[in-house]
């Protein structure tokens, strides 16, 4: 089951952040080469892959990711949308040495370089499959979704926020990064940075309060064992009373970068 809210958070996330991803797929679009051939890195349940795929119709896409269940769902939604014939999925361990993958114009890199074991060893994986003159797309989060500030309940999802911050740089995570650095150490050049911040206001459309549902639920299954039994109880009790209520919003903000090779 927190597999299956995995997927649905991501697919979530692209529909529900709709303008800001469509606005960081054309502006790849404008600086790729033309019919690009793309490998996107920790694909997930392909949401980026879908995108590329979508917005740039001369790409071919291959979609690299660990978890074979995500690839699985990645290649069902690819033949649904008519994709089949232009996402290809590869599994690897992006932490191991890198599979062949040809000939590369883009790679692209949503949410998943933090999650790298050696940040500099990706990076320097990723110089060496693109060709001359070949993208670099960083997307990563500065801040998780909340959906509750300015209501009574926002210390509550602010605490949980703290707990999943401290669990995220026990076990390794690269969440602060200084992503620009260590692409130009990389050799990487011309890099451009966008910030993004995410402001969706209440009321929230469906979709979007069934991201908060889907969210917040798995951040109360990730604080399972390291929260309070009183502020599991306030955790529990925020998420049940999700569905239904009109004062929900979105903020997050994210950053990308793009260099060229």
């Amino acid at each position: 089951m927190a597999h299956d809210h995995m997927i649905e958070m991501l697919d979530l996330d692209a529909e529900v952040l709709h303008d800001y991803h469509s606005d960081v797929i054309a502006w790849v679009g404008r600086e790729a080469a033309e019919n690009p051939r793309i490998v996107d890195l920790g694909a997930g349940s392909g949401t980026g892959s879908l995108a590329l795929a979508r917005e740039l119709p001369g790409a071919r896409v291959t979609a690299v990711d660990v978890d074979p269940e995500m690839l699985a769902h990645l290649r069902a939604r690819a033949q649904q949308a008519g994709l089949g014939d232009r996402i290809g999925t590869v599994e690897a361990d992006l932490d191991e040495p890198w599979p062949a993958f040809g000939p590369v114009d883009v790679v692209w890199a949503a949410s998943s370089m933090h999650h790298m074991a050696d940040p500099a060893q990706a990076l320097a994986s990723a110089f060496t499959v693109l060709g001359p003159g070949g993208l670099l797309v960083i997307a990563e989060l500065d801040s998780f979704p909340r959906f509750l500030t300015g209501t009574p309940d926002e210390p509550v999802e602010d605490a949980g926020h703290a707990e999943m911050d401290k669990r995220r740089h026990e076990a390794g995570l690269h969440m602060h990064e200084n992503w620009g650095e260590r692409i130009r150490q990389a050799g990487f050049t011309e890099l451009t940075e966008r910030h993004f911040d995410i402001a969706l206001p209440a009321p929230l459309p469906p979709a979007a309060a069934r991201y908060a549902v889907v969210t917040l639920s798995r951040m109360r299954h990730g604080l399972e064992d390291r929260l309070t039994a009183t502020d599991l109880a306030a955790l529990d009790r925020v998420v049940a009373g999700l569905p239904g209520r009109d004062d929900l919003s979105v903020r997050t903000d994210r950053t990308v970068w793009l260099a060229r090779r």
